[in-house]
């Protein structure tokens, strides 16, 4: 069976991820399989004693209530219109879709998110790591302007500048 796999991390920008790659679902006659990476607490090296073996069930069981709420969020009651499938795995975002979409017929579907040059220095694009090692067709979504929009209003509010009046007239 063809797949789409979609990863959602649940800001924002999942929604407009979610329904694109449900989109091109439904027009290839495929699976949509919605993929949430989760990491343990303290990295791999904090996860390896056995005092951590309640909190790496509580990180999963917080992945999968995210993950159902993003769903719930994105397509109610109604579904995407194909079949679903959520998953949550534990690894970073972009090799836990890589090592998800490994079909040849499968299309992986990631957002670019917000890049503020802080960010990429703190932390790596999932988006360039799925294009370099993905074996499937890649298909990254950029942010909507809506969401560009509410970024730059939240830079301003954080950096306490002015609003400009001229920007609210149609």
């Amino acid at each position: 069976m063809r797949r789409v796999v979609v990863g959602v991390s649940g800001t924002l920008g999942s929604p407009a991820v979610l329904h694109r790659a449900a989109t091109e679902a439904r027009g290839r006659d495929a699976e949509l399989w919605v993929v949430m990476a989760w990491q343990a607490p303290g990295g791999e090296l904090g996860s390896r004693s056995a005092c951590n073996v309640s909190a790496l069930a509580e990180c999963r069981a917080t992945a999968v209530e995210r993950l159902r709420e993003v769903l719930d969020e994105a397509f109610g009651a109604e579904g995407p219109g194909t079949t679903l499938a959520g998953l949550t795995v534990r690894a970073t975002p972009g090799a836990a879709l890589v090592d998800t979409a490994r079909g040849c017929d499968d299309l992986l579907v990631v957002g670019t998110g917000s890049r503020s040059p802080l960010r990429r220095l703190v932390r790596p694009s999932v988006a360039r790591y799925c294009l370099a090692h993905a074996a499937c067709p890649v298909l990254i979504v950029p942010p909507s302007p809506l969401q560009a929009e509410l970024d730059a209003v939240h830079r301003r509010n954080l950096w306490h500048l002015p609003l400009d009046t001229r920007e609210l007239a149609p």
